[in-house]
């Protein structure tokens, strides 16, 4: 997955740090809050983002990829929880 652009804050990569440790946490029981954390982090760039003025499309399509990635893995661990959805 690409990384977003280095030229953004640490803040709004705050998110980054949350989905790897997601994506690499090797205790199954863990996962799910790790997921939940990520996606909460990465919902909230996407709010930071929805306000600016400047062109994002490029870290928005990072974002995106991340969210989708992150509903996969809770798809594996965690199959049928989140069917309905």
């Amino acid at each position: 997955m690409k990384k977003p652009a280095s030229g953004n804050s640490d803040s709004s990569l705050a998110w980054h740090s949350l989905y790897q440790a997601a994506l690499f946490e090797s205790d199954r029981e863990k996962i799910p809050a790790k997921i939940d954390a990520a996606e909460k982090a990465i919902l909230d760039r996407v709010k930071q983002l929805f306000v600016l003025k400047s062109d994002h499309i490029e870290e928005d399509q990072v974002l995106d990829d991340a969210l989708y990635a992150l509903r996969a893995l809770r798809n594996c661990v965690a199959p049928g929880v989140n069917a309905a959805a």
